[in-house]
């Protein structure tokens, strides 16, 4: 557990997000994840993945890291941020649900703007998980204005920290979900336990 403390006008909850946001995820999906299995599968994929892949694969829980601290601030300095919320055990699927239940609000998730990471893609592929449920430490979800979500992005690129819009705050009744190509909307997925205990089973 971590305790610290903040200024009343400066704290900042999952639960403030705001119909028409737009929301925001930094660095990638399931950094934590493709860390994990990198590690813990490293026999079985030394013939999907060059050595040197495999080491960029595991030294993500350093590069870029699992913490969060530095792409909040930078969002928070630029200004428009109404919600964060850092995606964990569940990935960001379970994330966004969490943001959504927090604020009383649904989503619209673009599907073809979330940034799975190429050797993410690969790993998950071999062991048959959704990297959408895959632990999912190092991102962070901001919802934030819209008018100030472009702005903010541009910021954490500035500093180093991927950024991209994945989607929009809508209406609780519109639910959460997931638009894929040509605009088909589906239900976000939800996952009763994390995709990386698939790996023990």
């Amino acid at each position: 557990q971590m305790l610290g403390e903040v200024a009343r006008d400066r704290y900042v909850t999952t639960a403030g997000a705001k119909v028409g946001d737009l929301v925001i995820l930094t660095k990638g999906i399931a950094i934590e994840g493709t860390a994990l299995i990198a590690t813990e599968k490293q026999a079985e994929l030394a013939g999907i993945l060059s050595p040197s892949r495999l080491d960029r694969c595991r030294a993500m829980l350093r590069t870029p890291g699992i913490s969060v601290v530095r792409d909040a601030q930078v969002a928070l300095e630029q200004g428009g941020v109404h919600a964060l919320h850092d995606p964990t055990e569940g990935g960001v699927a379970t994330g966004l649900w969490e943001l959504a239940h927090a604020a009383g609000v649904g989503l619209i998730v673009d599907q073809t703007r979330l940034p799975i990471l190429p050797d993410c893609a690969v790993l998950c592929d071999r062991f048959g998980i959704n990297p959408l449920g895959l632990i999912g430490s190092g991102a962070l979800l901001i919802a934030a204005a819209t008018d100030a979500a472009p702005a903010i992005v541009r910021r954490l690129k500035a500093e180093g920290i991927a950024a991209t819009i994945i989607g929009q705050v809508v209406p609780r009744e519109r639910g959460c979900q997931l638009q894929g190509p040509g605009g088909v909307l589906t239900p976000l997925p939800t996952f009763a336990r994390d995709e990386i205990a698939q790996l023990f089973d």
